[in-house]
């Protein structure tokens, strides 16, 4: 048979098939998280350098924690998430305790207000449990309320509303300071505190609120008072600086200190000088001079 023209005969045999490589070549896998080299040339694609690429992630991390974790219970959680999955890395970056502020307490308060906070320099802010900082400043005697604001990088806040000082409370052979709602100030020094009134006696811390501003309203009765004493956990005395006692009645103390202030603007007793004057009955004023000669004067309904 002829050949055909344009194909020799070796050509017109069928071509074996390469066989297939038995090892497939490995397809490239995808990398998620990790800053490959192929994504840090993509940063330089954009203006980056390697380690921008790096700080600007950062950055990003800090903006969000800057804006999560100032104050809240919950961020604690994130806060102790993020620090464990960074290996503590980010108190490398300066997360760490440099600067405290104590805002709205006096000089005198302030050292046991940082005493009772328990913290310190460099502590890591990330993760500080602000709930348990907060009860612990609570528990200060001249703290009534107190809120912890983080600022990061490193700055802490305690912001706290002080107790007000009312009076020196003596009782059992003990002094101690107390303040609008009778509770001791066991950090206060009352002899730290001269010019607070002395009230004197059991449940004298739990009334003083209701008297102390009646005597302090008459200056020269306050002038002249050295302490007020609680009798029978009902009534006062009230014992002045000369040695005189002037005694109230269980209730409507107000009105008894008018009597007196109405007593002294005639007779300038406050002045002159007596043993005692009993208020007790509202009816009938009675003054004991001091020389002791004479039984008694009875002055009726303060005339």
């Amino acid at each position: 048979m002829p050949a055909v023209r344009g194909e020799s005969p070796a050509a017109a045999k069928p071509r074996a098939k390469t066989p297939a490589s038995s090892k497939a070549r490995p397809r490239a896998k995808k990398q998620g998280g990790a800053y490959s080299p192929a994504k840090l040339g993509a940063a330089r694609g954009v203006g980056l350098s390697p380690v921008g690429a790096l700080l600007a992630a950062g950055g990003v991390v800090a903006v969000a924690l800057i804006v999560t974790m100032a104050t809240g219970h919950r961020s604690e959680k994130a806060g102790a998430s993020i620090a464990s999955a960074t290996g503590g890395s980010l108190a490398g970056l300066g997360f760490k305790l440099k600067a405290v502020h104590v805002q709205g307490a006096s000089e005198i308060a302030t050292p046991d207000i940082l005493r009772a906070a328990q913290i310190y320099q460099d502590q890591p802010m990330i993760g500080m449990d602000l709930e348990a900082l907060r009860q612990r400043v609570e528990q200060v005697g001249w703290v009534k309320e107190a809120r912890v604001v983080r600022l990061l990088p490193d700055t802490l806040v305690l912001a706290v509303t002080e107790r007000k000082r009312l009076a020196v409370w003596q009782n059992g052979g003990r002094s101690h300071v107390i303040d609008e709602a009778g509770r001791v100030i066991s950090e206060a020094d009352p002899g730290r505190f001269p010019t607070l009134p002395l009230i004197v006696g059991v449940g004298a811390n739990e009334a003083a609120a209701t008297i102390l501003p009646e005597v302090a309203a008459r200056p020269r009765l306050a002038e002249r008072t050295e302490a007020l004493v609680r009798v029978d956990g009902r009534r006062w005395d009230l014992r002045m600086k000369d040695g005189s006692l002037v005694q109230l009645p269980a209730v409507d103390e107000g009105a008894a200190l008018i009597q007196l202030e109405q007593l002294d603007q005639r007779s300038r007793i406050l002045e002159l000088g007596f043993e005692r004057i009993d208020l007790r009955d509202p009816a009938v004023v009675a003054v004991r001079p001091r020389d002791g000669v004479l039984p008694g004067q009875l002055v009726a309904n303060g005339a």
